[in-house]
């Protein structure tokens, strides 16, 4: 086991392949076997201790939010021996402590971020960026023992962000809570499939010819244990143009354009320094990988008191400023003032320092102040100086120093709340009123009386819109909803504005055309609703049609965006390349298999295994596929909802195989006994009868007596989708204690 970072020697302990571990990667368990197995208690998923009924928008909104920032202002000056602060101020090392925490966050999947406090476990506690991050969270502790469940740690990371920035005399836009923690690592995040960390060689995961184009999947920081990038520059050049490429994709990956980005870097960096006054040689391994005895603390350092003056982080050394505890103007002067060259750190690092640098611009060593030492630059830093576009913005915010507080103030608070979703989760007495464009804001609904439904469904009904077309445009606008950052949903109607109504996965003519339809025979409702409503007509005639009486719940009250509450930009991303529950395959070639990637789809909107296995065998035969194919539409009763693609695809006279140059990607059955062509198929349709687990739950549904309970499945997990995106709803708490 490597002694810095505690990943194993040699390289990733396990088999490289295919299946799950494309999708998700390297698991804790790669980097440290000798972890404790504890999800060996939880096979059913994670647990709260706090119990299942614990309310945390209750405790929070009852917390002394004034004592509780009077302590942590009196904690930023508060020293300890064990720590000491730099310059006798713990503000920059919190800021750090938060940016990393809600830095993760990207926006391919809404994954990452500081939502849930994730920051306390491996793999992220463990990252080479996030090194001595865990005397951060240590030094919080006493704070978070006297609060207790009133706040959350996830809420803490950011809150001491906050209260640091304050400190110090810097801008803040304001402070949402609402982050319930979670108390085990989410396994479902795919961090990247290298199997080294970044200090250890490992290659830039940037294409020579394309840059950062190719960059796989959801990944946005460049290296496997960054944040964003190499502060060295990429794989450790110290090539600012470069860095610049790298800065710009990745940040724009994480929901930054390029003004909030050089607005982020140059606030973040106003403060604090960079660590390097040493051996890296000497640093023990990572939390994950320490010793008992550590009690959780890693990169327990040898280099002389390990401590203070003698710390070893980045290895980078030295602040970028001369007022490293003050809000000022200086890092854009100091930056654009200055010639540099590069130098080395005492850790071998490879950074910039001014030449020539006046004594009065020089910085007070951190454990000395009557000690002056020259100021620094990262690679990254140096590319807001040499890249053209980074410099204008520089430039701008140089001379209007307003203009930068602001653009930080709101690029920091939409850095530590991305992830949150609507704003109707925020909790606390500093919510700003202003709403956010990446809020994603919609008007409040209108509750539609009983007489308004029965009308709208009567007119949806007589409209000619078939029950394939219903289910395909509900299904198109629920769908789009990822718990991970409550982005996305039927509530709003974006699905008529761009992107989402020029998707290719939502067919654009048959969905204008529903949607002008519906917008005819709505009546008093808001049009999110009368998509919604369309599924429930379309369900309970196809239910009907098979013989069955069963009511398909509506709840109204979702209001229309429009489309200048709509971030285009921002939903792009959220176009699937696949979707499994469509038999949606795009032109693009995939990195994964379709059916992995409707794992991840699955996961995304909250389903269980058997709520994915009964809503994909009811939109099969519902006619929900894209556009006119009739892979998986194992049914002579098209848009009656039966049991039909599970009683089929298990009949033992098929034999199935696949279509000769389709790339394992079409199947087709033949009779076992005459011959001839029966039903054709996709791997999303196969993996239904191949998978021992998805077999199971889909034999259920198949069996003798199946078809009733799969009528009533499929109907509660339908409705589940529909109100994914309902806080009103399913987050009541929140608003019941705000």
């Amino acid at each position: 086991m490597d002694a810095k970072t505690g990943s194993i020697e040699g390289g990733c302990p396990v088999p490289h392949g295919g299946g799950v571990r494309a999708l998700l990667g390297r698991t804790n368990r790669d980097w440290w076997p000798e972890m404790l197995a504890t999800e060996i208690l939880n096979p059913n998923g994670p647990t709260n201790p706090l119990g299942e009924d614990f309310d945390y928008a209750e405790a929070f909104n009852a917390v002394d939010y004034n004592g509780l920032k009077a302590d942590l202002t009196a904690l930023m000056t508060d020293s300890q021996p064990w720590w000491p602060a730099d310059y006798g101020h713990y503000g920059p090392f919190f800021i750090r402590m938060a940016w990393h925490a809600a830095g993760t966050y990207r926006t391919a999947d809404g994954r990452g971020g500081a939502n849930s406090g994730q920051q306390r476990f491996a793999p992220l506690d463990s990252w080479p960026d996030n090194g001595n991050l865990d005397k951060a969270r240590r030094l919080l502790w006493p704070i978070k023992q006297k609060y207790g469940q009133n706040i959350s740690w996830a809420d803490l990371f950011i809150l001491a962000g906050n209260v640091a920035i304050e400190s110090m005399g810097g801008p803040v836009f304001g402070f949402g809570g609402g982050r319930a923690d979670v108390y085990e690592p989410e396994r479902d995040i795919y961090w990247g499939s290298e199997d080294k960390w970044v200090n250890e060689g490992v290659q830039t995961r940037i294409d020579p010819d394309h840059g950062l184009a190719e960059l796989e999947g959801p990944l946005a920081a460049i290296q496997m244990g960054l944040i964003y990038v190499n502060p060295e520059g990429p794989g450790g050049n110290p090539d600012p143009l470069q860095s610049a490429r790298d800065i710009k994709v990745t940040f724009e990956r994480m929901a930054m354009n390029h003004e909030e980005t050089v607005a982020l870097t140059a606030g973040g960096h106003t403060f604090g320094k960079a660590h390097g006054n040493g051996d890296p040689s000497k640093l023990g391994p990572a939390p994950a990988g320490g010793d008992l005895a550590a009690q959780g603390f890693g990169w327990v350092s040898t280099n002389e008191s390990g401590c203070g003056e003698h710390t070893v982080t980045s290895g980078i050394e030295g602040s970028w400023v001369n007022t490293p505890t003050h809000w000022s103007q200086n890092y854009f002067r100091l930056l654009l003032d200055y010639d540099y060259e590069l130098v080395k750190s005492p850790a071998g690092a490879q950074q910039w320092q001014p030449i020539n640098q006046k004594p009065e611009d020089m910085a007070p060593a951190a454990w000395d102040p009557n000690i002056k030492v020259p100021t620094m630059m990262t690679t990254a830093d140096m590319a807001l100086k040499m890249d053209p576009e980074l410099r204008a913005i520089s430039e701008k915010f140089r001379n209007d120093h307003e203009a930068f507080k602001d653009a930080f103030a709101r690029a920091w608070f939409k850095l530590t709340h991305r992830d949150m979703g609507p704003k109707a989760r925020y909790l606390g007495p500093e919510v700003p009123a202003e709403d956010l464009i990446w809020q994603d804001p919609i008007p409040a609904g209108t509750m539609p009386s009983d007489a308004d439904v029965a009308a709208a469904k009567k007119r949806i009904a007589d409209s000619g819109l078939t029950v394939s077309q219903l289910i395909k445009t509900a299904w198109a606008s629920a769908s789009t909803y990822r718990k991970s950052d409550h982005r996305g949903g039927a509530n709003g109607a974006r699905i008529r504005f761009a992107p989402q109504k020029d998707w290719e996965v939502n067919e654009p003519a048959m969905l204008s055309m529903v949607l002008a339809k519906l917008d005819e025979v709505r009546g008093n409702l808001s049009l999110a609703d009368a998509i919604v409503l369309g599924g429930v007509v379309a369900l309970e005639k196809a239910i009907r049609d098979a013989s069955g009486n069963v009511p398909v719940p509506f709840t109204g009250g979702r209001g229309d965006a429009t489309q200048e509450q709509t971030d285009g930009d921002s939903f792009a991303v959220m176009e699937p390349e696949a979707d499994a529950f469509r038999n949606y395959v795009g032109k693009k070639k995939l990195a994964v298999k379709v059916e992995e990637m409707m794992l991840d789809k699955a996961s995304l909107l909250g389903l269980s295994v058997p709520e994915m296995v009964v809503l994909i065998g009811g939109l099969r035969v519902l006619g929900a596929n894209h556009g006119e194919r009739g892979h998986g539409h194992f049914t002579k009763r098209s848009g009656q909802l039966t049991n039909d693609f599970f009683v089929n695809l298990y009949d033992m006279t098929n034999v199935w195989k696949a279509v000769e140059g389709s790339d394992d990607q079409e199947y087709v059955a033949t009779d076992r006994k005459e011959g001839g062509e029966k039903w054709r198929a996709t791997r999303a349709d196969l993996i239904f009868g191949s998978n021992s687990e998805l077999r199971a739950v889909g034999e259920v549904y198949a069996q003798k007596g199946g078809q009733e309970k799969f009528v009533k499945d499929f109907v509660k997990a339908w409705t589940k989708v529909m109100n994914a995106d309902r806080y009103d709803l399913n987050y009541a708490k929140y608003h019941k204690a705000a």
